[in-house]
């Protein structure tokens, strides 16, 4: 199968994404008083209303409108006053009552949009973008200085309950695909859902990521739900088709179902995308259906033929009335927005002088940005002096070596973990001014958390502290140079990269204590001289 690269040179990708989120903050189901718990015994939290049996009847959960309308606000959506909710039918055996709850064409927030940056090496799948200089628009697209950004509609985000869970038994991977038998479990039936669907201006496996990444960083941040993909609280459906470059019909799009992690979505679309151009250049047929992902296999599935909106036989839910929502309603909502990643970002670049770079990563994770607040919190506290000058390693402590830390120890808190805001602000100030250097500082960080101590302790404890004394450091210079006078020409002779060679034979000479800056900097004064 052809590379991705080679592929975009002559199809362009057309993506749109299907975003599913379960509002697992809140308390109850959205029509019915059943607990809200992720992994309890198996039909222990259903009633007779989410169990479809006749004579029950819905009431809405005003909490989940809430939070719907609240999303909404967040991706700057307009929130539509007047809607319903309308029953989708289908037979399946993860809704008992044979339909879904859910909105119909108006749904409670319409028209919204985002914004992506994407940058590095991120930016290279947009077909074209190196032709293009910092301040271009081309299409959706605005080119900057380390990448582009990428303007994607939202076309809606509507509301709605979701479905049980059909656990399949005997089938290869836990599929239905050569199942003995399926169990289905009712606690997940009738939990407040909502979907949002972007307008198909997504061009990159890679934006269609980010898309997902940064819509999470919203959710986490207004606390509408807990976003984990691993328990299936946000799921993601991508639509993919595939056009010739410079023409506008768009293709046949096939769907990727509930892909669970970001990588996921990123290789799922990327293969989507190179099996279409293979079959469409081979003269083949791409045909409207919904794929599943096989990340061992690294290939696509066929599950089934995708149903369109006639075979669900959408009508008004009889036993809702229409919703009209109050402009006193939604300021009330509105007030509750809490400062976006977005706006952060933003802040942390003002507020600290960090590039816009480390200020989007730094927001990328909740508890990763709440540290670095902290870290510089304790900065101000004790003064506020170098501010400016402590945020940017600060900032790469808790982008790199904190979030690194996070990710080997699945479940780790930092509130409960030995490395304090304190301890993170001195063992920055120890490589700031040269006490140690910052390999390290890596091994200053392990050690604070492995040993609950503080980074100047360890430092003292294990010897760690760099001679800085210019006068030590240059009486081991002249040693190194005048036992490799041979090298010394050389590098006199134009080989500036003996060098490292240089430097490597002083710190050998100092047991690896010497200060790195120093050396370098002392030695080629005197080589250069």
């Amino acid at each position: 199968m052809r590379k991705l690269e080679d592929i975009l040179k002559t199809w362009e990708p057309v993506i749109g994404l299907e975003i599913h989120a379960e509002l697992t903050t809140l308390n109850t189901k959205m029509f019915c008083g059943c607990k809200l718990e992720f992994g309890a015994p198996p039909n222990t939290h259903t009633c007779p209303v989410c169990l479809g049996l006749p004579g029950a009847l819905p009431v809405p959960n005003k909490a989940a409108i809430e939070s719907i309308v609240l999303a909404g606000l967040a991706t700057n959506c307009d929130i539509e006053k007047h809607s319903m909710f309308y029953r989708k039918n289908y037979m399946y055996p993860d809704m008992a009552k044979n339909f879904q709850t859910t909105q119909g064409p108006v749904a409670f927030c319409m028209r919204g949009h985002l914004d992506l940056d994407v940058d590095g090496v991120n930016a290279n799948e947009r077909y074209g973008i190196s032709d293009m200089k910092p301040g271009d628009v081309r299409g959706n697209i605005t080119r900057t200085e380390d990448g582009y950004v990428a303007h994607v509609g939202i076309t809606r985000i509507h509301m709605e309950e979701d479905a049980g869970k059909m656990v399949h038994i005997g089938g290869g991977e836990g599929r239905i695909a050569g199942a003995t038998h399926s169990l289905v479990d009712y606690n997940r039936a009738g939990t407040p859902l909502i979907e949002l669907v972007t307008e198909p201006d997504l061009r990159t496996p890679e934006e269609a990521r980010l898309f997902m990444q940064k819509l999470r960083q919203i959710y986490l941040a207004i606390g509408i739900s807990d976003c984990s993909m691993e328990e299936g609280s946000l799921r993601c459906d991508g639509n993919v088709s595939l056009r010739r470059r410079g023409t506008k019909e768009l293709g046949t799009k096939t769907e990727l179902k509930n892909m669970n992690s970001f990588k996921n979505l990123h290789d799922g679309l990327m293969y989507e995308i190179c099996r279409q151009a293979e079959v469409l250049e081979e003269g083949g047929v791409i045909y409207q259906e919904t794929r599943h992902w096989d990340p061992t296999a690294k290939r696509t599935i066929v599950m089934r033929v995708k149903e369109s909106a006639d075979d669900y036989r959408l009508f008004p839910e009889p036993d809702l009335a229409p919703y009209d929502l109050s402009d006193e309603f939604i300021e009330c909502v509105r007030a509750k927005l809490p400062e976006l990643p977005d706006d952060k970002a933003k802040r942390f670049e003002e507020s600290f002088g960090l590039s816009a770079y480390d200020a989007r990563h730094l927001v990328e994770h909740r508890s990763i940005s709440q540290f670095f607040e902290k870290c510089m919190a304790e900065v101000e506290q004790a003064g506020g002096k170098n501010a400016e000058k402590l945020a940017k390693p600060l900032a790469n402590l808790a982008i790199n070596d904190v979030a690194a830390w996070l990710n080997a120890n699945t479940g780790a808190s930092l509130d409960a973990s030995a490395l304090t805001p304190k301890r993170a602000v001195q063992l920055v100030h120890l490589i700031a001014d040269g006490t140690i250097s910052s390999k390290q500082g890596k091994e200053v960080f392990a050690a604070v958390i492995d040993e609950d101590a503080d980074p100047k302790d360890i430092v003292e404890a294990r010897g760690m502290q760099q001679v800085s004394d210019a006068g030590a450091i240059e009486a081991v210079i002249d040693a190194v140079l005048g036992e490799n006078p041979d090298k010394v020409e050389q590098y006199k002779g134009g080989k500036t990269g003996l060098i490292g060679f240089f430097v490597g034979q002083c710190m050998k000479r100092m047991q690896g204590k010497g200060n790195p800056q120093m050396i370098n900097e002392l030695l080629t004064q005197k080589l250069d001289a």
